[in-house]
Order: C-alpha cells, then sequence, then structure tokens
C-alpha cells in the first residue's frame, strides 16, 4: 500500500511538473509592483466594497495598457497589489493608476480677474455662485467655471484618433450615453448664444481638477440648439502616447475613491535572471555535496534517501505549480534551504535504526529500519509541526517576496515528511529485504554505529555535570550580541523605515564615498550609498521624487559611465511603519506559539527552555548583524523565523529522548539522564547540520548581495541553534525540573512502545518500556 502510495505521488508530480510551470515573482521574471492604498472621501468610504470597484478599474485601465499576465488582488479592506511584469517604467505605471480619473464638463462663465484687473488663478470674484470654480486654462489663462453639466457617469467610451486632413492631428473622440447625449447638447446650446471669441462660448472639460481642454463651440452652430450626436472631440496639444492615455482613463472611468502609492518595486529582469543561475548553482552544488556526505555516511540507505531527495524536490515544485504559488527570490532560496533541511527526517530514521541494530541480539536491517521509522516518528512530528508554525506566520504576517517564502517553506516542510516517510521508507525497505543486503548488512550503512557515536562511546563525556555554566556562557554570548545593537544600532531596510531604494549597475566601479560625497553636493546629504557586487552601487534615502531620482541617476552615471537601473523600491511611511509592527508581531507569535506548543506537546518546563533558547538565538542573530552592519530587512525577517523554526527542531529531538528515557527510568537523576539523551542524539545533530551547511555555504558563494545576508543569517542561526539547544535549553531544562515531585511527562503517542531489549553500550536505547 505504501508503494503503491508514493508511486502515485511521484506520478502525479511528474505530470504536473510537465504540464504547469511555476510562476515567478516579479523579483525573479523583471517588472513593476506597486501596492495602493485607498482612501476616504467626505461622500465615500474607503471600504472593502469602494476597495473592490476600485480594482476592477484598474484591471480594466491596466488591461488597455496592454500587460503581459497582470496580477491585481485586494490586501486587506485598503490595499490593491498590482504586478506588472515586463514594466520598467514606475512612473508611468503609477500615473496611469494613481489617476481618480474624476471627469466633468463645465460651461466657462468668463475669466477670473481681481480687483485691478488681473487675472486671479486662486480665487472667483465675490458675486460668483459658491460652487463655482476657477482652474487654469490649457495656456495658464483662470477660467471661472460653472457648476459641471456632465460627468463620468454620461461617458460611454473613448478612442484616442487621428486627424490629418483636418489638421486636428491627435484627439480624442468621446461617447456620451443617451441621457449625456442631451446634457451635451443643452451646454453646447448655451454656449453658441454667445458671440465668436467670448470665452462664454467656450466649454471646459476637466480632468482631476485640470482642464485638459477648453473648445469654442464651432461659429456655424446656431444660438438654443447645440452640437447634436453622441460624440465629441477633445482637442489639444497631444501626441500619440498622451491620446491613448488620456483615452484609456476616460473610457475606464473614475475611480470610487482616491488611491496612493504606498510601495513600489521595479525589477530588471537581469538582476531576476542572475538570482535564478545563483540559486540553480547553489542548489546543484549543496545538493550534490549534500548527497556526497550522505552516502559516505550512510552507504546504500544514503543512496536511497538522496533518491528521496531529488523526489521531494519533485513534489515540491509541482505542488507550487498546482497551487499556483508564485516562486520569489526569498522563496526560492527557502526551496534551495529545504534540500538541506529534508535530509534531517532520514538522519533521524537512520540514526535510530543504527541504535535498533547495536541493541538486538539478532538484528536484520529490515527490523531495524521498520524499528528506526517507528522510533523517529514522534521526533519527526514535533520537529516538523514547529517549521510549520513559523511558516503560516510568515504568511500570515509578511507580505510580498516575504509571504512567498513561508508558502515554499511550508510546502518543503509537508514535501520533506513525504519524501521521508513514504518514499524513502519503500526504497530503503525493499533494498533491506534483498538476499544480497541481507548477507552484508553493513553495506547499509546501520549496521555500524558511526564515527561520531564510536567516538562518544569512548569517551563518555559528561556534559550536564554543571548546567549553570553553560546557561553563564549563553548569556554572555547573548549581551555581547545586544551589546552591538545598542552600540552600533540596527540598520533597518526602507521596508520598515520607509524611503526609496534604487540599485544601479554601471559600466565602472564608483566607489561609495565618492559618490556619497558628489550626492551631498547635489541636495541629498543623507543619503545612504553602498557598493553590490563588482560595479554595482544602491542608494537609499527617505522623500525621494522621481525628480529627485532623475538628479539622483544623472550624479551616478556623471561617476560611473553608462548606468541602468536594474531595481527601484520605494516604501512609504505607513507601509514601513505596518511592516516593522507585523515583523515584531510575527516575532513575539512564533516564541508565543513555540511556547504553547511545546508545553502542550512536553511540560511547561520544556517549553520555557526551549522558547528561552530560541530567544536567545534571535538576540544572538540580530546583535550579529549590528555587529556587521548588515540590513534588517523582510529577507533577514525570513532569515530569522526560519531559524527559530530549524532551531527549536534540535531542541525537539533532544526533548524527545528526554521525555522517553524518563518514561523508562524513574531512578536515574535528571542531569545524567539529560547527557545521556544529548550523547545519543548528537550524531543526528551532527551529520544533519552539515547536510544544511554545505546547501547554506553553496548558497552563501555564488548567491548575490540579498541571497548572501540571507544564507549569512541562517549560517550564524544554525551554527547558535545547534549550541542552544545542546547547552542553553538542555541546561535550563534541568534547572527548571520540579526536582522531588511525583510527576513525569506524558508519553507522545508517537512514542514507541517497544524498546530495543539487550545491554549493548549507554548510547543505546537499552532499557525496556514499562507496560
Amino acid at each position: 500500500m505504501r508503494a503503491l502510495l508514493a508511486l502515485a505521488v511521484i506520478a502525479g508530480s511528474l505530470a504536473i511538473a510537465l504540464t504547469t510551470p511555476v510562476r515567478l515573482g516579479l523579483d525573479l521574471r523583471g517588472g513593476t509592483q506597486i501596492t495602493l492604498e485607498t482612501r476616504s472621501t467626505p461622500t465615500t468610504d474607503a471600504d472593502a466594497a469602494a476597495t473592490d470597484r476600485t480594482l476592477e478599474v484598474l484591471r480594466g485601465r491596466i488591461d488597455a495598457l496592454g500587460v503581459a499576465e497582470p496580477t491585481l488582488v485586494r490586501s486587506g479592506d485598503h490595499r490593491i497589489l498590482v504586478e506588472l511584469p515586463g514594466v520598467h517604467d514606475p512612473k508611468k505605471a503609477a500615473d496611469v493608476l494613481g489617476r481618480t480619473a474624476q471627469l466633468t464638463v463645465h460651461a466657462v462663465l468668463g475669466p477670473a480677474r481681481t480687483a485691478d484687473g488681473a487675472t486671479d488663478p486662486a480665487s472667483a470674484p465675490a458675486s460668483a455662485p459658491a460652487k463655482e470654480r476657477v482652474l487654469p486654462d490649457e495656456s495658464g489663462q483662470p477660467l471661472r467655471l460653472r457648476p459641471a453639466d456632465l460627468t463620468g457617469r454620461d461617458v460611454e467610451g473613448a478612442d484616442a484618433r487621428f486627424d490629418q486632413q483636418g489638421g486636428v492631428g491627435w484627439h480624442v473622440a468621446v461617447d456620451f450615453s443617451k441621457t449625456g447625449q442631451d446634457k451635451w447638447r443643452q451646454v453646447t446650446a448655451r454656449a453658441a448664444c454667445h458671440p465668436a471669441g467670448d470665452p462664454q462660448r467656450r466649454v471646459a472639460i476637466v480632468l482631476d481638477n485640470k482642464i485638459i481642454s477648453s473648445p469654442q463651440v464651432d461659429p456655424s452652430v446656431p444660438c438654443g440648439t447645440g452640437i447634436p450626436g453622441g460624440t465629441t472631440q477633445i482637442t489639444g496639444s497631444f501626441d500619440d502616447t498622451e491620446a491613448r492615455e488620456l483615452a484609456l482613463l476616460i473610457s475606464g472611468g473614475a475611480l470610487p475613491v482616491p488611491v496612493e502609492t504606498v510601495e513600489q518595486r521595479t525589477i530588471g529582469a537581469t538582476l531576476g535572471d542572475a538570482a535564478i543561475e545563483a540559486a540553480a548553482w547553489a542548489a546543484g552544488i549543496g545538493t550534490a555535496l549534500t548527497a556526497l556526505f550522505i552516502i559516505a555516511v550512510y552507504r546504500l540507505m544514503g543512496l536511497l534517501a538522496t533518491a528521496a531527495l531529488a523526489c521531494y524536490a519533485l513534489v515540491s515544485y509541482a505542488a507550487l505549480a498546482a497551487l499556483g504559488a508564485t516562486l520569489t527570490l526569498p522563496g526560492l532560496a527557502g526551496f534551495v534551504l529545504a534540500i538541506g533541511m529534508a535530509v534531517d527526517a532520514n538522519v533521524l530514521v537512520f540514526e535510530r535504526a543504527r541504535e535498533e541494530y547495536a541493541a538486538r541480539s539478532r538484528p536484520t536491517p529490515r527490523s531495524a529500519l521498520t524499528a528506526g521509522f517507528r522510533g523517529a516518528l514522534s521526533a519527526i512530528a514535533d520537529s516538523n509541526i514547529t517549521t510549520l508554525i513559523a511558516a503560516a506566520l510568515l504568511f500570515a504576517f509578511a507580505s510580498g517576496p516575504v509571504r512567498g517564502f513561508g508558502i515554499t517553506l511550508a510546502i518543503g516542510v509537508l514535501a520533506s515528511m513525504v519524501s521521508a516517510l513514504v518514499i524513502s521508507r519503500v526504497l530503503a525497505e525493499y533494498a533491506a529485504n534483498r538476499p544480497a543486503v541481507f548477507r552484508r548488512p553493513r553495506v547499509t550503512g546501520i549496521a555500524s554505529t558511526g564515527w561520531v557515536r564510536d567516538r562518544l562511546l569512548r569517551r563518555d563525556p559528561f556534559l550536564m555535570r554543571r548546567p549553570r555554566r553553560w546557561l553563564a556562557v549563553s548569556a554572555a554570548l547573548a549581551v555581547m550580541a545586544a551589546s552591538g545593537i545598542l552600540v552600533r544600532g540596527l540598520d533597518f531596510g526602507i521596508e520598515f523605515t520607509g524611503g526609496r531604494l534604487i540599485e544601479y549597475a554601471t559600466s565602472t566601479s564608483v566607489d561609495p564615498d565618492r559618490a556619497r560625497t558628489a550626492l551631498t553636493d547635489a541636495g541629498f546629504p543623507r543619503a545612504v550609498v553602498q557598493s553590490s557586487g563588482d560595479t554595482g552601487l544602491t542608494v537609499r534615502a527617505e522623500n525621494l521624487t522621481n525628480a529627485d531620482e532623475a538628479t539622483v541617476t544623472q550624479t551616478i552615471s556623471d561617476l560611473g559611465g553608462e548606468t541602468k537601473k536594474i531595481r527601484d523600491e520605494l516604501i512609504g511611511p505607513s507601509m514601513g511603519d505596518e511592516l516593522r509592527r507585523n515583523a515584531l508581531v510575527a516575532l513575539a507569535l512564533a516564541l508565543g506559539a513555540q511556547l504553547l506548543y511545546l508545553a502542550v506537546r512536553f511540560r511547561w518546563f520544556f517549553g520555557t527552555a526551549a522558547v528561552v533558547a530560541l530567544a536567545h538565538d534571535v538576540v544572538i542573530l540580530i546583535g550579529a548583524f549590528a555587529w556587521l552592519g548588515k540590513p534588517i530587512d523582510g529577507v533577514f525577517l525570513a532569515a530569522l523565523l526560519t531559524v527559530i523554526g530549524y532551531s527549536v527542531n534540535d531542541s525537539v529531538v533532544l526533548f524527545d529522548r528526554v521525555r522517553e528515557l524518563l518514561g523508562r527510568d524513574r531512578t536515574t537523576p535528571l542531569p545524567r539522564l539529560t547527557n545521556r539523551a544529548i550523547l545519543q542524539t548528537l550524531p543526528r545533530t551532527v551529520n544533519t547540520g552539515m547536510g544544511a551547511a554545505l546547501i547554506i555555504t553553496a548558497l552563501a558563494v555564488l548567491a548575490d548581495d540579498t541571497l548572501a545576508d540571507f544564507a549569512l543569517a541562517l549560517l550564524i542561526g544554525l551554527a547558535v541553534g545547534t549550541y542552544s539547544s545542546v547547552f542553553t535549553a538542555a541546561s535550563l531544562t534541568i534547572e527548571l525540573y520540579p526536582s522531588g515531585k511525583a510527576s513525569r511527562p506524558r508519553p507522545s503517542r508517537f512514542t514507541r512502545r517497544h524498546a530495543p531489549s539487550g545491554q549493548n553500550a549507554a548510547l543505546s536505547a537499552s532499557e525496556e518500556t514499562p507496560r
């Protein structure tokens, strides 16, 4: 049955992978991403319904622009996320999307003048009706306008046309609805009663409080008759692009509520291609090194685990494609990372099988493997659930690429469980049943205890002799890291502070200090300039308008020669505050959720020890980035929560073994039992850590700056998490354990009921479970 399930999973995944491509995020394929926030007006509340109507109007505008595969989704009640693949002019996109397109038609009452006869663009005469408006026409002359006679609701559509014979050139033909035709005839009939040249013979067409055309009614139109028909022309000094955009805005209709751009990202396609190539090389090289390491340690079982890893990659890819998930840059890194983490379940099983094989009087590879899978199930389930908690928090509280990372991580965790508990088990048990393998059990890799375990058997160190010393070392490390936060401060990225970040690729290398001086002279003294690669440069500043961006780009071009803008990100202050707040909430909830889960699955002192160890890891990782001057951004948040999930895995595996030993031995002091659990699980910790480290190191060496910082955070977290789970969490458990009480941790449903028999060694699970 298990073999049929494995075959069905592989066949289904292969079919999906061959027929359904994974959708790439804009940070991988290039384009512009804009987050718009709806704003309430005195007459309309920007609720979810108004945001939905706004989204539909924007969809019509984008469809008319001809953007391939655009994405528009509502995020909350007030935000709309717009992705425009292939669009690399964010100013143009934002202008088209952000205009409310409030179209009105007004009769002209005459020029606006002050008491001395000069035109006054700011006010109308006191005798003018209260609802009169004063707006400058195309030449800048202020005009007094009657209240609107027509609005955008009276318009059915608009089209950009070119009239070469009539000399009009590019113009916009507006088609009125039936009621609009009657209103248009009335307003032009009144205007036609004024003599030629009189401003009151003009009709002003206003778009977003700006007169875009104010033509006179043709002299051939008699007074009181008006212009018949349902179409009129808006003329002006339009080129083809301006005429088409104006027609698009008019025909698309007005936005129900105004919108404001709170976040804007533009990624060049070359940057995405480089990231994909780097991640592919990292995945290939890291996986190859991990496979060689696993095969060297576990021989035949390691080879089969490598085959299961290939199936894991296939299942993960197929799941991403089937769910329609978007693969982003952090998600791509998470996919690579999950390959290294996926081997953890296999290592847990194989190490447990080694213990079973060594403890039995007449062992066979098949029986040892079966017992290994059964005995490791509890640790696998608990450790993967804690990682899923971190992934769920990323999805719930993060946005954009970081949310994509959470989805990829969750898919990777589930796929790794399928790979280890179904596919790998089928392959391993089938191989163990072969006569050739039965006659040569050492070829399986589980018939020997392994190099790490052998050395521990000979030395038998008592690591938990003085647990308070380990706690003092942990406290000292945390204080050193925290001092970096106080001394150096945290370099928050624009995602948390708001502002604009632009990344350039120059033909010649530019010294950041020289660029900083040049930008200061250009009027940007607070701009932060950093190098990015050999010929790359990033500029970060607050309140950088499009005009300012042009000045910055020109300044960099003067220094670096031919300059290409490959990334442009704009985060509004409100968006930055929200992201920073959500990051703190996600972190607090991650720690709280870990504590709650571990308290339920184990006991409160286990959960408390694990959460304190996690807080220790978080402080050290943040402090290390503070000392190194690395940015604290959304990608770092993804790495931080990944470290939390990865670190708690080690603690869960250790606690699972402590709980098992406590359930069988009620006389040995807890420090001795904990020490025994550490020594029994240490081979798994070393082998799993090596597999993950090989993948992460390949990513750190081969990836660009963003992914390199991501990999650096994971390497630091891997080292610190391994230390804290063994020495901080274990030591704190000993200190918190209610000694002298009769209560013991509840046995897990997953805990095996039949422990291996025999008295082989201190590191084998030699005690019998009470029945």
